[in-house]
């Protein structure tokens, strides 16, 4: 009989526990104005003390990004894969690098990176500073010598000038190039939205719709457990049940179950303009992604625990990609930059291989030629073809 009585006693007293934990998660859930707060925008671009801004720099940064020179074929630049027109993406399902390979991932957008850690799909970089040269030096990438690239820079009147300007005493460096490029990087910032507006109190800012998606993101949906404060991203990697066999993160954390398949949250800051999304670019656009959050990921050992089935109804799921319409902002058209021009002096005229002939990479001219002229070379077929 005492036994009895103490599994009621335990069974009564976990129920009131449990209503009493209810009851407090009610009064703790945050109203709609309160929510807004979370998503204010920041009053300043961080830069690390070991890389500070200059005006200087970031110009020579900017340089630098659109310049093609800076790959070993002198054909892709920073901006080929990462366009102002799509947002800092390249509208492409997977990136396409030298001699028109196909990459493995779609081409993550530069927006907003000044605030991230941890940088590309998987993590693989810490900093804008180490992320400006991984691609660049990569062979499938832009397949650029490093060596060369300090060489080919140096023999470019105006970015010795420049080089020496925001670095002055040390000139053309590896270091310095990722310097100058990650300085422009964070300056790369989505402007202000509708939505920015409408946390700033303009209520006609957005329509009821969206707004009405807005609670859905912070409540019902759960898209702020990993979509979270004024950059929509809480920096982390997530396995959201992606059917692929990518394991992401996994690769560089083979011991951490919950890393497996897990990749970067991205932003959803201007998300409209780079579709399709994901890191393998399979969803099509944002009904797509809504569609995969609400009952169409894959469950395994790995998979987050945030993700659940959602039951979100067609009516819902519409709020939720207006809401995420409203986050997209009308930014003013990046200017292409006049690029240095290389050498006209005399002396130039005798000194050997143009720059623009790419790195030398010691082999024989005619298998130079050939790979200079192999796929997607179009800019040069003139000079391939004689």
């Amino acid at each position: 009989m005492l036994g009895k009585f103490a599994a009621t006693a335990f069974v009564a007293i976990t129920g009131v526990s449990i209503l009493a934990t209810a009851t407090t998660a009610l009064a703790e859930a945050k109203s709609r104005e309160e929510w807004k707060k979370e998503y204010i925008r920041p009053t300043a671009i961080p830069f690390p003390e070991e890389n500070p801004y200059s005006a200087e720099k970031a110009e020579l940064g900017r340089k630098l990004f659109f310049d093609p020179r800076l790959s070993g074929a002198n054909y892709i630049s920073c901006a080929t894969c990462h366009n102002p027109s799509f947002s800092w993406g390249d509208g492409l399902p997977k990136g396409i690098g030298h001699a028109m390979t196909r990459l493995g991932r779609r081409t993550p957008t530069i927006l907003n990176l000044a605030w991230s850690e941890q940088l590309m799909w998987d993590g693989r970089f810490e900093t804008l500073e180490e992320q400006a040269l991984g691609p660049m030096s990569a062979p499938v990438e832009m397949n650029q010598n490093m060596e060369s690239i300090v060489s080919e820079l140096k023999s470019i009147p105006e970015y010795g000038t420049l080089f020496n300007v925001s670095f002055p005493g040390e000139g053309v460096t590896v270091e310095n190039i990722a310097k100058a490029i990650a300085t422009f990087e964070r300056t790369v910032v989505s402007g202000v939205a509708p939505f920015d507006r409408w946390v700033a109190g303009d209520e006609n800012a957005i329509s009821e719709t969206a707004k009405h998606g807005f609670d859905l993101f912070n409540n019902k949906a759960n898209c702020v457990a990993c979509h979270s404060g004024w950059n929509f991203t809480d920096d982390s990697f997530h396995d959201i049940g992606m059917p692929d066999s990518d394991i992401g993160r996994g690769k560089h954390l083979p011991n951490v179950k919950v890393m497996q398949h897990a990749f970067k949250v991205p932003t959803l800051r201007n998300a409209v303009e780079r579709a399709p999304y994901m890191h393998d670019g399979s969803l099509k656009n944002l009904y797509s992604v809504v569609a995969h959050y609400n009952d169409e990921f894959v469950q395994r050992p790995s998979t987050s625990e945030d993700m659940r089935r959602l039951n979100l109804t067609d009516e819902e799921q519409t709020a939720l990609v207006e809401f995420m319409k409203t986050l997209s902002s009308k930014d003013k058209p990046i200017a292409l930059p006049s690029l240095p021009a290389y050498d006209q002096s005399l002396e130039s005229a005798f000194s050997g291989v143009s720059p623009a002939a790419g790195p030398t990479t010691g082999k024989g001219q005619a298998e130079q030629t050939q790979q200079q002229c192999g796929v997607g070379f179009f800019q040069h077929w003139q000079s391939c073809t004689q």
